[in-house]
């Protein structure tokens, strides 16, 4: 019988580290996923990848929501797969156990050493983004050139110390940080999507927007969209990280990872029909280099007919609000996960260091912030480490390379996971259904891994090559050292029984 004592929030049982209490709720699991994805993020910087603004000059043009809607029902699938594991499977390791659970726990140890790097890298770059955002665009556009923004430093720094202190006070300020962020930066921004489509009036055609015809390449131009489609999702599983700190995690990270799915993608549905409705459905407009690299701030702008001076301002401040979000939960996520490996001893146990008072994994968030700062320092240091464009801001650069890698890995883990599900889930009521999901799970992710190669030129290239290195370093590496017994396995409470 295991004999568990209590220290403050935390709970020790049998040597194995343990996390703050259960106190969680729907709202705050809810909170992390919808955070991580970073809707009004996505809407402003990656919607354009699905209309044809990337390297490879392809999209799927005016149709773009008919790439997103694709694009969510395989991500719908692979949330699919996640909820059946995470009815089964409450440790803060998630799909580190859920591709243990599949293929073995070396295939599954180094898929977790891939996921979390990639969250680790995604975290690091986004913080650096930030800093130049408020530098170059934030400080400016409320300011109007008024007042000197100071050193891009100086902003990496004190996001990292307010990202210290949110991490390490508590997992429940965590999320209801996030989910203030997100909260406010969505519906603001929905409110101006929905006034761009009512000022349009009878130019409104929204089964153009669906029409695969008008792309260019016809319905290859859609499929390519979908694989940059896959993109604006990624972070919709990691409720599940939250798990062994939520009060009924059988019930709740499945309707958070689902929901979660479900209310951004009809946020991004209006999003993308906003960006091509709102230019007239000319992508000779949306492609211009005036509008291409942001087409949220080009509705908004003076000038535009739904934008103004007002609207401009208040956009640059939600959209740096919901990279804030996705900021603390890439962190979270990243910081969980390197605990539940390091509890496993698939890392060194000093990672698995939990505070007495506050039940947070000081170990993991103490290797998080070192290397934020490393990366600041870094980019300070050489302006040159990665150039990807000329006149192309460094910081910019270092974030798309972080991004690539970082959206790259997690691609991976979705696309094992998948295949080990119809292993690992085959006691489950309703195989049937998740047979169906694993498949098309294998082929959305396998398709957008083959867009993170196809016609990507150096030093984005890199990125990728550099996961994939990564990960076979990581299976050697597991292979030699095997760790304990998962903590999923050892402690009863992190784990239902099979065919629920």
């Amino acid at each position: 019988m295991e004999e568990r004592t209590t220290e403050g929030d935390r709970v020790v049982g049998e040597g194995y580290e343990r996390l703050g209490a259960k106190k969680l709720s729907l709202i705050d699991v809810l909170s992390q996923s919808v955070g991580f994805m970073g809707p009004v993020f996505s809407a402003a910087f990656i919607i354009p990848l699905i209309i044809g603004v990337n390297a490879a000059a392809r999209g799927a043009g005016t149709s773009a929501p008919l790439a997103v809607l694709l694009a969510a029902i395989g991500v719908f699938a692979l949330g699919w797969i996640v909820a059946k594991y995470a009815r089964r499977i409450h440790a803060a390791g998630s799909l580190y156990d859920y591709v243990s659970n599949g293929l073995g726990h070396t295939v599954g140890a180094a898929t977790g050493w891939l996921y979390y790097a990639g969250t680790i890298i995604l975290t690091i770059g986004l913080g650096v983004l930030i800093g130049g955002y408020i530098h170059d665009n934030l400080w400016p556009g409320l300011f109007n050139g008024d007042l000197a923004p100071g050193p891009i430093w100086m902003w990496d720094g004190i996001l990292t110390v307010g990202l210290f202190a949110v991490l390490y006070f508590g997992v429940k300020i965590s999320t209801r940080v996030q989910l203030t962020l997100a909260l406010v930066s969505v519906v603001v921004v929905l409110i101006f999507f929905i006034t761009v489509i009512a000022d349009l009036g009878g130019d409104n055609d929204i089964a153009k927007a669906f029409d695969p015809s008008p792309s260019p390449g016809g319905f290859s131009g859609i499929l390519f969209g979908v694989l940059y489609g896959v993109l604006i999702f990624v972070g919709f599983e990691t409720a599940a990280n939250l798990a062994e700190e939520t009060a009924e995690p059988k019930r709740s990270i499945p309707r958070a990872v689902l929901g979660a799915v479900v209310i951004v993608s009809i946020f991004y549905l209006i999003a993308s029909y906003a960006e091509v409705a709102g230019f007239g459905f000319d992508l000779s407009v949306i492609t211009s280099p005036e509008v291409a690299g942001a087409p949220l701030f080009a509705l908004g702008a003076p000038g535009s007919p739904s934008g103004s001076e007002l609207w401009l301002k208040v956009l640059l401040v939600v959209v740096f609000f919901d990279m804030l979000a996705v900021y603390v939960g890439a962190a979270v996520a990243s910081t969980r996960g390197t605990f539940a490996m390091a509890r496993d001893r698939r890392l060194p146990g000093a990672l698995a260091t939990v505070s007495s008072r506050y039940g947070t994994p000081t170990g993991a968030i103490v290797l998080l912030i070192a290397l934020q700062i490393v990366l600041i320092i870094v980019a300070e240091g050489n302006d040159s480490l990665l150039v990807l464009a000329p006149g192309l801001p460094h910081y910019f650069s270092i974030f798309v390379w972080c991004s690539t890698f970082g959206g790259f890995a997690l691609l991976v883990v979705y696309f094992l996971m998948s295949v080990g599900s119809l292993r690992g889930l085959s006691g489950s009521e309703g195989f049937g259904g998740i047979v169906i999901a694993a498949i098309l799970g294998i082929l959305i992710s396998g398709a957008a891994i083959f867009g993170s190669f196809y016609k990507v030129t150096s030093p984005t290239l890199i990125a990728p090559w550099a996961a994939v290195i990564w990960f076979a370093l990581g299976l050697l590496y597991m292979a030699a050292v095997k760790g304990r017994q998962p903590a999923s396995e050892a402690l009863g409470d992190l784990r239902s029984g099979a065919g629920l």
